[in-house]
């Protein structure tokens, strides 16, 4: 950071003795990069540099940055009405035509949307939707939670429980009761007998039945896992899990935030496998990160519950921020965008140049997996190919190495889940990244484990 001008040192030294970061640690806020601009799939630092953001910052900058667009759409909201309640009672027409329209582009199955900040309320809404729904029809006892190992759903206290993580966890614990994890979906680790997105069906059916289904709400699941490290399940398992939750009627709570709004080459992912959720929550690309806003995505029958309760059974969950009318205008101009811009599609084809270029990864002996959908990726890291034995360490130096060649991406590190699981190089840069910067990407990941492992 020796390039920075006096004001910018100043920044970081304000920086280092009034911030706190997420996941804070000094020793990992020891040469913060300052950044002071962004234009399409790249960022710029106050120092001069210039890196490719190959995770689109975390996950959410679907159309790129510095899309005027935007900035004009909720500006002229904040011109006219900045904020004001959407208490019941209360609207405004930002919010209308933002739930309208996603209603729209969502499942067919869908009926009404409810606005959060971000993608941990969502979830933690959708976990009160859940039990909501079941004490209006009469069984206040179905309150538990059923997610994935490896799952990652927000860290606000519910969500937390929910996931699983453990690096999440240690330090903030108890877990909230009544959340509980079974196997995932994980085919390069799956150890169980067969295929692995029945097996992992048949772990949530084992769980409802050891539990008792009359106490089990919902299960809640990434359509692909995201932070546990890229995982896209076999093309069996989302039918199963449908299956089971109908079954025992149990509610599927679809955690979206990373993959809607055209991160796999469709609008919401479990389009890919056919399946409808009965909630949905959302986040991160509504606005690709230019305000925060998130949301859940109720089915008819979820929605019918609200709507037929008697006045001492009404909805009572709230958030000052929800319906932000400010927010709402910003989501509407980013999903013009993905539309005018054909972004859904284009995630889906250029998504295939993106994973052809990592399997071209695996001629690397500590390269065990490559896996992805759309403009998702990742490439997990083990000692050997043949062993598959993990390797834990071995990513942070891999993620250095990026950034001193101009890319940005995160790692799942293997002491970050469960065992039994390498360092996970995770990929998603803007959906409209330039093919060009994709083969540039692939090459500085492979310079850059080559040099990790050389030192």
């Amino acid at each position: 950071m020796n390039d920075l001008s006096p004001a910018g040192v100043s920044l970081l030294d304000a920086d280092k003795r009034h911030l706190i970061h997420p996941l804070h640690h000094p020793k990992d806020h020891a040469q913060p990069k300052l950044f002071v601009s962004g234009k399409g799939e790249m960022l710029h630092t106050a120092d001069g540099k210039s890196y490719i953001d190959g995770l689109s910052c975390l996950w959410n900058v679907n159309v790129g940055h510095g899309r005027k667009e935007i900035a004009v759409a909720a500006g002229k909201q904040m011109e006219t009405l900045a904020y004001a309640s959407a208490y019941a009672g209360f609207s405004n027409e930002p919010a209308i035509r933002l739930a309208e329209r996603l209603v729209g582009l969502a499942y067919d199955n869908m009926a009404a949307a409810y606005f959060t900040t971000g993608g941990a309320e969502s979830n933690e809404s959708a976990f009160k939707f859940a039990r909501y729904y079941w004490k209006r029809m009469g069984k206040p006892e179905k309150v538990k939670i059923i997610s994935r190992r490896y799952g990652y759903h927000g860290v606000t206290f519910a969500a937390m429980s929910a996931t699983s993580l453990p690096g999440y966890q240690k330090m903030f614990g108890p877990m909230v009761p009544d959340f509980h994890q079974v196997a995932p979906p994980y085919p390069y680790r799956w150890t169980g007998n067969g295929d692995a997105g029945i097996g992992a069906a048949e772990a949530v059916e084992e769980a409802i039945l050891a539990h008792g289904a009359d106490t089990v709400a919902a299960v809640i699941a990434e359509p692909v896992m995201g932070a546990g490290g890229v995982i896209v399940p076999p093309a069996t398992y989302w039918p199963a899990l449908r299956q089971v939750c109908d079954k025992y009627g149990v509610l599927l709570i679809a955690d979206e935030v990373i993959t809607g709004f055209g991160r796999t080459g469709r609008w919401f992912a479990l389009g890919h496998w056919g399946v409808e959720p009965d909630l949905m929550s959302f986040a991160k690309g509504v606005t690709s990160g230019y305000l925060p806003l998130g949301g859940v995505i109720v089915s008819k029958r979820v929605h019918q519950a609200i709507e037929d309760a008697p006045p001492e059974e009404k909805f009572m969950h709230a958030a000052t921020y929800s319906g932000h009318p400010a927010c709402c205008a910003a989501a509407l101009a980013n999903l013009d965008i993905i539309e005018q811009d054909g972004l859904v599609e284009r995630a889906a084809t250029v998504g295939k140049k993106l994973a052809a270029g990592l399997e071209t990864l695996r001629s690397l002996p500590v390269v065990g997996d490559v896996r992805g959908i759309g403009m998702l990726g990742g490439v997990e890291l083990v000692k050997d190919q043949a062993s598959r034995t993990p390797e834990a360490g071995l990513g942070g130096k891999v993620v250095a190495q990026c950034a001193q060649r101009g890319l940005i991406i995160r790692q799942r590190g293997a002491s970050d889940g469960p065992p039994a699981s390498g360092d996970t190089l995770c990929f998603a840069p803007p959906l409209m990244t330039p093919e060009a910067t994709i083969d540039r990407m692939v090459q500085i990941v492979g310079e850059s484990i080559e040099a990790a492992l050389a030192a």
